[in-house]
C-alpha cells in the first residue's frame, strides 16, 4: 500500500508546489511509482512546475464524482517514468462530497502507487482540511524568515492527528540567514518540528518551470540535489543534510 504525503504551509510563497514536483519527480527517478496530485483548486500550477501544462484533461473532482477511472483521469508525466499527475479542478461540483471523497480516492490511489504526494492549498481554510483527511504524513514547508515559521507553526496544531510531520526549510539564503543570525536549529525550534530537508535559493527552479521541463531534468545540484536527499530520506534512507551556511 501507498504512503500518502501531504505538502502544506502556513501560507503562500514557501514554494510548497515546487517542493512537492520536485520530490515527487526525484522518487520517480529513483525507481518509485509516484502519483502528484494538485489539491489546490482554483489556483493548480502544479502542471507547470513538473512541466506538464495542460498534459491533464481529467481532475480529480471526475474521479469522486464517478464520471472517470482513476487509471484515466491520471497524466503520466511525458520523459519521467512513474511520474503521474491528478490534477485539481478549476471549481468544485455542488454535489462534490468533500473529505469523504478525497479520502475514498486516496485509497484507491494507494493500490496503485507508492508514494502519494498531495499539494495542499496554504493556510488553514476548507482546502487543507480536505487535503490532510487522509494523509499518513505530512510535509510543512516554511522559508526561514519569522513570519513564515510561526504561521508554520500554526499548522503543526492542525496535524495532530498525523503520526509523522516534519519541516522543510525551503528558499535558504546564506547571506540572509548569516545578516539575521538564524540558525537552523532556531528555525526547528520555532516551527516545533524535526527537519528533513534544506532547500537552497536556486534560480534553476524558476528557469525549468519556465521551459516545460522537470527541475530534475535541467539540474543535478543546488535545489534539485535538495529534493533528491529529501526523496530518499521519505523512501527510508540516511542522508547527511546539505551545507548551505
Amino acid at each position: 500500500m501507498g504512503t500518502v504525503i501531504v505538502i502544506t504551509s502556513g501560507k503562500g510563497g514557501t514554494g510548497k508546489t515546487s517542493l512537492a514536483g520536485g520530490v515527487g519527480s526525484a522518487l520517480a527517478l529513483q525507481g518509485k511509482r509516484v502519483l502528484c496530485i494538485d489539491g489546490d483548486v482554483g489556483l493548480r500550477n502544479l502542471d507547470i512546475t513538473l512541466g506538464m501544462t495542460d498534459a491533464a484533461l481529467m481532475d480529480f473532482s471526475d474521479v469522486i464524482s464517478g464520471r472517470c477511472e482513476l487509471d484515466r483521469a491520471v497524466a503520466p508525466h511525458p520523459t519521467v517514468s512513474n511520474l503521474y499527475l491528478l490534477t485539481a479542478p478549476l471549481t468544485l461540483p455542488e454535489d462534490f462530497p468533500g473529505e469523504s471523497g478525497f479520502r475514498a480516492l486516496l485509497e484507491q490511489a494507494r493500490a496503485s502507487y507508492d508514494f502519494i504526494l498531495i499539494d495542499s492549498p496554504a493556510g488553514l481554510g476548507p482546502g487543507f482540511r480536505m487535503a490532510v483527511s487522509g494523509a499518513d504524513r505530512a510535509i510543512v514547508v516554511a522559508v526561514s524568515d519569522p513570519s513564515s515559521l510561526r504561521d508554520a507553526q500554526r499548522v503543526v496544531t492542525q496535524l495532530s492527528n498525523l503520526p509523522t510531520v516534519h519541516l522543510v526549510v525551503n528558499r535558504v539564503k546564506r547571506r540572509l540567514l548569516r545578516r539575521l543570525g538564524t540558525t537552523i536549529d532556531d528555525a526547528m525550534d520555532t516551527a516545533g518540528l524535526p527537519l528533513l530537508g534544506l532547500v537552497p535559493e536556486d534560480p534553476q527552479v524558476l528557469l525549468a518551470a519556465s521551459s516545460g521541463r522537470a527541475l530534475l531534468q535541467t539540474s543535478q545540484r543546488g535545489a534539485a540535489q535538495a529534493f533528491g536527499n529529501i526523496a530518499r530520506r521519505l523512501a527510508g534512507e540516511t542522508v547527511p543534510l546539505m551545507k548551505i551556511w
